[in-house]
């Protein structure tokens, strides 16, 4: 099994058959500067049971991308356009009612700050256990068994006790465990959890990892994690999509892309990281800045900042396509990505 992105001048517009499928997705912002592109143009697919990661900077569309495959952005000024194919039902076009429906029980996202994704005036208990209310016809009881039964298995202490604390009374750790018990509460087929580690020292990072691992295990879910951390893709996911500037700038299987990267700012990401061998000292990162959404320069978006380009006019003027680099299922969107194939980094 595999996860795939597409150039979708070359995709078929049937119906795709994978358990989530992303279409030529673009969420515009109508603003003063002008039209904001946060997302243009993202298509990839993920299978039942498997972890697809997105990476990428700050502002580079991954959490837009998040919220319109839950369709957050229904009802507020974005322009979203494309198709999301979830398990056959196309959402994009969706009624908020088949929205709702479809949220908590074959869809739940995990955000990346739960305090502020809680109500400060409803027990931590009680919000939960209105969430599995929703989708279950069952008795206040039996709903505050089931969410008792769920904060026990993501591992909050005392939890018939804990169920009447308010979110302020939960630890950061907690929390997190707390809305990842709201995500599994309806056992969804697709968990979405965007920066869920955000904030967290390392030793709950990785409680919290093996608890959303041991949950989407459990039942056969994909998840969609969305992340800057690399250290949490290299851990977690099959495959990776890397964003930048609200493109796919490269995909690939996991262990290919940390090997052997074909794009200049894939490589820029990776060698940025903290090197825990050899004598170098300092770390590397990324020149200059991401662009203005609403100004995204011509051509390749990352030419501003990319030691390969060298100025070359084709890098400036021409915007490149997903190709595949070094396998049919290992894609970049670099004019000379087989420079690298050759080099390893760019020069």
């Amino acid at each position: 099994m595999s996860v795939d992105v597409v150039d979708v001048r070359e995709e078929p517009r049937d119906v795709p058959e994978r358990f989530l499928s992303v279409r030529d997705l673009r969420v515009h912002f109508p603003t003063d500067d002008g039209l904001v592109k946060a997302v243009d143009g993202l298509s990839f697919d993920v299978e039942r049971g498997q972890t697809l990661g997105i990476v990428g900077e700050s502002g580079s569309g991954k959490s837009v991308t998040s919220q319109a495959i839950f369709g957050l952005h229904k009802g507020s000024r974005a322009r979203v356009s494309g198709e999301i194919w979830l398990n056959g039902q196309e959402l994009v076009a969706a009624h908020e009612s088949q929205m709702r429906s479809l949220r908590g029980q074959e869809m739940a996202m995990i955000f990346q700050d739960p305090l502020s994704a809680m109500h400060p005036f409803y027990t931590v208990g009680a919000q939960i256990s209105e969430a599995y209310r929703v989708h279950n016809d069952v008795s206040r009881k039996a709903a505050r068994q089931r969410v008792v039964e769920m904060l026990d298995r993501v591992g909050i202490p005392d939890p018939d006790k804990r169920y009447d604390d308010y979110p302020h009374q939960f630890s950061g750790g907690m929390r997190q465990r707390a809305m990842i018990a709201m995500a599994l509460i309806c056992s969804p087929s697709l968990l979405i959890a965007d920066e869920p580690t955000t904030a967290l020292d390392v030793t709950i990072q990785a409680q919290i990892m093996d608890v959303l691992r041991a949950a989407q295990r459990d039942a056969n879910a994909s998840l969609v994690l969305i992340t800057h951390d690399l250290g949490l893709i290299a851990e977690m996911a099959d495959r990776v999509v890397v964003m930048y500037a609200g493109h796919v700038v490269e995909s690939g299987d996991v262990e290919t892309i940390f090997a052997r990267p074909r794009h200049p700012y894939t490589v820029g990401l990776l060698a940025s990281l903290p090197q825990t061998s050899g004598d170098e000292k300092w770390l590397r990162p990324i020149p200059g800045t991401p662009p203005d959404l609403a100004q995204v320069p011509p051509g390749c978006p990352f030419h501003p900042r990319c030691q390969l380009s060298r100025g070359r006019d084709r890098c400036r003027t021409e915007m490149p396509v997903l190709r595949a680099a070094d396998a049919p299922d290992h894609l970049s969107a670099c004019h000379f990505s087989d420079e690298l194939a050759r080099t390893g980094a760019p020069t």
